[in-house]
């Protein structure tokens, strides 16, 4: 199957000739595009990596491209991320597409830790905005966005925008749109609350699910190392020095951890730094380029933050600590084995996570085998 036979306009189809990992598209694309194109509500549950995001934006731009010409110019497509990283990929991936396209679409994101003027000035004339729901509120109370002219709503990582840290935000905006709109929404995992919300929100959704579990048999490695919690820090080092490993994303379940971690690994000739909601967005950018440009070996990263992070090609993810839930470890190791593209997951294991290691592998439906890492010789870690 090609794009052309998903029914794309010429301009897209030449858009996606342009760029590189478009030549059939994936599973997601397959199923989604038409649909979208079609008007329909949407839920679908897919991996991070498979391609959700053109999926979604490929349609929507063509959408916005027949509105009549007096029509244009208003804000048409609305996408609500839970990070700025994330906001910026998505928006990222629209604006590579948009620009090819007669007349040009206008895109913009919108997220906060940044100036929010320069937003303001930016959503003069946006056509497909891509917000964090707490920024997109204060800039409707400076009315500097209208929402009553949003015709589709994507809800991107719709797990996240529905749990505790946003879910009375997003109520706010969903108050703030127009009843009629078509509505789509992307989980790589599913979580019972999306039940409720799409029996809510959805009129008659198709619904897609391409496996909420990552990993996939030789896509994702997964290796579990047994080791004290003191001796995760010179494992980690051990590791990563003699396997060579040139790109990690780390995890650790708090910024102190992530800063020590990372100290520790600085002090050890490992080039490394920190990626969490503690840094400015600045900071982050800047930590993020640098780890994709291979000028940083480590990233060692929150979960929250994480979300955002987009490495087409990224080997090895380290869980230093177990996530709160099997979702978000499904989250962490989906980070690795994207775009049909081999990576190993590891997991530090304390006897004191255990118990709760077995949880997740109830999720994943089967035991994970152990690696014995007491006799490995970590004097110079």
């Amino acid at each position: 199957m090609s794009f052309a036979s998903l029914g794309l306009h010429p301009e897209l189809l030449n858009a996606l000739a342009d760029q590189s990992g478009f030549q059939h598209p994936y599973p997601i694309q397959k199923k989604v595009i038409p649909a979208i194109l079609k008007g329909r509500d949407l839920l679908a549950i897919a991996k991070t990596g498979s391609g959700k995001t053109a999926a979604f934006v490929l349609p929507l731009l063509q959408l916005i491209r027949s509105q009549a010409p007096e029509a244009r110019g208003t804000l048409r497509v609305l996408v609500l991320v839970p990070t700025r990283e994330l906001a910026a990929q998505v928006e990222g991936v629209a604006n590579r597409f948009a620009r090819h396209l007669t007349p040009r679409v206008k895109t913009g994101a919108v997220f906060g830790g940044v100036a929010i003027n320069p937003q303001m000035i930016l959503l003069k004339g946006i056509e497909l905005l891509v917000a964090t729901p707490g920024r997109l509120l204060e800039l409707v109370a400076k009315r500097s966005v209208q929402l009553s002219g949003v015709a589709a709503l994507v809800l991107d990582e719709a797990d996240r925008l529905y749990g505790d840290d946003f879910r009375e935000e997003l109520g706010q905006v969903l108050a703030l749109l127009p009843q009629r709109r078509q509505n789509l929404m992307f989980s790589a995992t599913f979580a019972a609350e999306l039940e409720g919300l799409a029996a809510s929100r959805l009129r008659d959704p198709l619904r897609v699910e391409l496996g909420e579990e990552p990993s996939q048999p030789g896509l994702i490695a997964q290796d579990v190392y047994e080791v004290a919690a003191a001796r995760k820090g010179p494992l980690l080092r051990f590791l990563i020095k003699d396997g060579g490993w040139k790109q990690v994303l780390v995890f650790t379940s708090s910024q102190r951890r992530a800063d020590n971690v990372t100290k520790k690994l600085c002090d050890n000739g490992i080039a490394a730094a920190t990626f969490h909601g503690g840094m400015s967005q600045g900071g982050r950018t800047a930590a993020l380029a640098a780890f994709k440009t291979g000028e940083l070996r480590v990233l060692v990263a929150t979960d929250l933050a994480a979300r955002g992070i987009d490495v087409p090609y990224l080997p090895h993810v380290v869980n230093y600590e177990l996530p709160r839930s099997p979702t978000d470890y499904l989250h962490r190791i989906g980070r690795t084995g994207r775009a049909e593209n081999p990576g190993v997951a590891v997991t530090l294991l304390a006897p004191e996570e255990l118990q709760h290691f077995r949880v997740i592998e109830k999720r994943l439906g089967r035991r994970l085998p152990r690696i014995d890492s007491s006799e490995f010789d970590l004097s110079g870690c």
